[in-house]
């Protein structure tokens, strides 16, 4: 069956069964890699993208679910040239070791930043507290919204 998507602004059109999760689609037919498999129950997080805005875990949302929505990955946020503020933040801090939670924590904190641009550490906290991270850099990735907030602000005040 032919699939018709929107990923990172582009149309993209797959023949899939429309049961597959969306993360396999992202990963094996489109060959997104920001998104993670990791636990495949929407426990930990690293396969989250932005489905019209929200955070949404893909591993468990079949690709019939996506279509007509915007879907948003973390190639998708920027690019090397222009990163977004979540990615240079979180280089900036070095808010990661493995890396393999960094994307749903990178997507959480720009949903997190579009809806909220001046987040307190308890609301950056509560945002991030379904994304597991192993390494215990919680500290790092918590500074690392906070300064990217501060992006926010910047441009928000021009």
């Amino acid at each position: 069956m032919t699939t018709k998507l929107t990923i990172n602004d582009k149309e993209v059109r797959l023949d899939v069964d429309p049961t597959t999760p969306l993360l396999y689609v992202l990963r094996n037919d489109l060959e997104l890699n920001g998104p993670k498999f990791g636990c495949g129950v929407a426990q930990c997080g690293s396969c989250t993208v932005l489905v019209d805005g929200d955070p949404v875990r893909s591993c468990i949302m079949p690709v019939s679910a996506a279509v007509g929505r915007s879907v948003v990955t973390l190639e998708g946020l920027g690019s090397r040239e222009t990163p977004h503020p979540i990615q240079s933040a979180f280089i900036k801090e070095q808010a990661m070791q493995c890396g393999y939670c960094a994307n749903g924590m990178m997507i959480a904190a720009a949903a997190l930043l579009e809806k909220n641009n001046n987040p307190t550490e308890e609301q950056i906290r509560s945002a991030l507290r379904t994304y597991l991270c192993r390494c215990g850099a919680h500290g790092r990735i918590v500074r690392a919204v906070t300064e990217a907030a501060r992006s926010y602000q910047d441009d928000t005040a021009l």
